[in-house]
């Protein structure tokens, strides 16, 4: 069972300017997610902020597959951002965006709390095993494994206002929990640096426990019955 609602995924970090946090949350809700969710192949949108870790916010677009990120339609909106995506975007910071497709996700469900590691490396089948035992924890609803999807995407309008280019990931593991407590178990534990380390010969190389913030559903994505 899955818990994602495409094959394709946008994952984003990123943290804001001092004194930027409320006019942010305003665009994201009120004008940016609905924007995004009007592109086709885009379902879901949540929004997650920091309870342990670096930066303030991970954004997780879920899309039907990797190839509606490299749209005409995503990238000519990219290239046209509003007034309001003009005024912030400028603020962002330590911007980490990686499009992805997914590799592995089991469970179901949303959780309240989203632990995400930024790994080095390649999947290999001890990446899969652990991902898979990680996910039969009583206190897992869902764990999903990314793999980036595009080495290069083009330099947009939007990328173009943040303040440096935009890091992103090789692979990205996000372990999700109604817990915040027992989700920072399992990093503790099945998902600690050393249980990384023992699997793919490194550590990660950044991780981060979230709190769910905002979710929106893509209006066609959710049944009227």
């Amino acid at each position: 069972m899955t818990a994602l609602c495409g094959k394709g995924v946008l994952a984003i970090w990123n943290g804001i300017a001092p004194g930027q946090d409320a006019e942010f949350i305003r665009w994201h809700v009120t004008e940016h997610i609905p924007e995004r969710l009007s592109i086709p192949g885009f379902r879901r949108a949540r929004r997650y902020v920091a309870l342990e870790g670096h930066p303030a916010y991970f954004n997780f677009y879920e899309v039907d597959d990797a190839q509606v990120l490299s749209s005409e339609t995503y990238l000519a909106r990219l290239n046209q951002p509003s007034d309001w995506t003009q005024s912030i975007v400028p603020h962002f910071t330590d911007t980490s965006r990686t499009l992805c497709r997914v590799v592995d996700s089991f469970g179901h469900g949303v959780g309240r709390a989203m632990l995400t590691l930024q790994l080095s490396g390649q999947v290999t089948p001890a990446l899969r095993r652990l991902v898979a035992r990680i996910a039969e924890s009583p206190d897992v609803c869902a764990v999903h494994l990314l793999e980036q999807a595009h080495d290069s995407v083009p330099v947009t309008q939007e990328a173009r206002m943040r303040d440096r280019p935009d890091q992103s990931a090789g692979l990205i593991l996000l372990i999700e929990g109604a817990v915040p407590e027992r989700v920072a178990a399992v990093s503790n534990g099945a998902a600690s640096d050393a249980a990384i380390a023992a699997t793919m010969g490194t550590e990660p190389l950044m991780r981060g426990l979230y709190c769910l913030d905002f979710l929106m559903d893509c209006p066609d994505a959710v049944s009227t019955t």
